[in-house]
């Protein structure tokens, strides 16, 4: 791979944005989950689509990788470099560029992050709606369809992103879609592109659909003896057509991990984590409602609340899971897989995940976005034990197939990057060749990316 005529034909505009020091390559080479460093062998910091367009062009003359960086919080080694190459960093190209309040939308450059572009709307009484929990980057949000904990009412990015501006991977730039709110005209290119996880394209700039901020919001906690009552509690809501904001789940090992975390009073047992959006009368009748919902299915009582500090502790709580999961094993490392199944076959699901869980040495503490059928198990193994890796990736495996099983899918937010795509195949058939030809067209020389999502070229 001729590397060095790549670096010296980028040096001359990027300057000291293009850097080959170990510890830029040990920050982009590291991954959130179990995958082992993978470092690129340069990262570039590009501050324009000229400057992305230009990147890409002379990496294609030179056959070298392109992998997309936005803050590094993917979970399925998506910006790992498996083949070196030059890491493309999108945190300086990080402005809010138009802001359109009667037309509810804007359009961003990649490297905002989801919080930086809510306070900046905050004045306008709008807000970017997708939550993943993390302080994702928008571009990162897009390129891996990430969804959260507002999907329920908001819907995931692929619903929030009316338009890109894409470099493709011969260098030439392209906008897709429009502001409208509709069209019927011709491929949906933006749904194309979200979700392609860098395999592509690298998104340089999104027009995305903004939402009211609502008139009130209620938060709400409720405790279960058992998970069977809680999951149930779930279908009953959804089934009733009850318009959540927000319903998440935690076990009692979740639970547990988050009094350890934070010092907070939480008994150790199953919770769900509500909110509603809506004028104060809805939104106290859906609070009544729900509350009637799970007294049927045995809950320990319903507690809800509007003021602000309450539903932000209860948030944060739930968004730092992931890292009070991991302090509860001090040195572990996480394998975090998400399934995500038709509501009616939730039960089924966690049920036998959990048999699982129970006949094996590895802890894995489950929670997830149960709403919309999806939930996350956390399994936590030490990184000198490859019998526990291979363990994780077990009882990994056994939830991916029994989620397809169930007409469900390997992921439901997470994405493919490196860790699912041995499931693409049985999951889309034939479907994942056409994947791969798509690839092709848009990326004939193969670098952006390359080793994840589609079938090996």
């Amino acid at each position: 791979m001729p590397l060095p005529q790549a670096l010296t034909a980028l040096a001359p505009f990027l300057g000291q944005r293009l850097s080959t020091s170990k510890s830029d390559l040990d920050l982009h080479g590291r991954s959130e989950s179990y995958f082992p460093p993978m470092p690129p062998d340069a990262v570039a910091y590009p501050q324009s689509t000229e400057e992305v367009r230009r990147i890409v062009e002379v990496c294609a003359q030179e056959a070298v990788p392109v992998i997309a960086w936005g803050t590094g919080t993917a979970l399925e080694g998506h910006a790992s470099a498996v083949q070196g190459g030059i890491c493309v960093d999108f945190s300086r190209m990080n402005r809010v560029l138009e802001i359109r309040a009667a037309d509810m939308d804007v359009t961003v450059q990649p490297g905002v992050t989801r919080e930086a572009l809510n306070t900046e709307l905050r004045a306008t009484g709008l807000m970017f709606p997708v939550d993943p929990g993390a302080n994702a980057s928008i571009g990162g949000m897009a390129a891996t369809r990430a969804s959260g904990t507002t999907t329920l009412r908001y819907g995931t990015m692929r619903d929030n992103v009316m338009a890109l501006q894409v470099v493709l991977g011969d260098g030439r730039v392209v906008r897709t879609g429009t502001r409208a709110r509709k069209s019927a005209a011709g491929y949906d290119l933006t749904g194309l592109m979200v979700g392609s996880e860098g395999t592509l394209g690298l998104i340089t700039e999104l027009t995305l659909r903004l939402s009211g901020i609502p008139e009130t919001v209620a938060a709400g906690v409720c405790a279960f003896d058992h998970i069977d009552d809680a999951v149930n509690a779930v279908i009953d809501t959804v089934q009733m057509g009850l318009p959540l904001a927000r319903m998440e789940l935690v076990d009692h090992a979740t639970a547990a991990a988050f009094n350890a975390y934070a010092g907070t009073s939480f008994p150790e047992c199953p919770h769900l984590m509500v909110e509603f959006h809506g004028r104060p009368d809805a939104v106290a009748e859906q609070c009544a409602r729900f509350a009637e919902i799970v007294d049927d299915h045995d809950a320990r009582g319903f507690e809800w609340s509007t003021k602000e500090e309450d539903r932000r502790a209860l948030w944060a709580m739930r968004h730092n899971a992931y890292y009070a999961i991991l302090a509860s094993r001090p040195g572990a490392r996480a394998l975090v897989t998400d399934i995500c199944v038709p509501v009616s076959r939730l039960a089924r699901a966690i049920e036998e995940t959990r048999a699982d869980l129970a006949c094996s040495p590895i802890a894995g503490p489950i929670l997830g976005h149960v709403g919309d059928g999806n939930f996350h198990a956390i399994l936590l193994v030490d990184p000198a034990e490859p019998k526990e890796l291979a363990e994780a990736q077990r009882l990994s495996h056994r939830m991916v197939g029994r989620a397809l099983d169930l007409g469900g899918t390997a992921t439901g937010e997470h994405g493919v990057g490196l860790g699912k795509r041995d499931y693409m195949a049985r999951e889309h058939g034939e479907g994942w060749q056409m994947m791969g030809a798509i690839k092709t067209a848009l990326d004939p020389h193969g670098i952006l990316n390359p080793g994840k999502l589609v079938p090996p070229l």
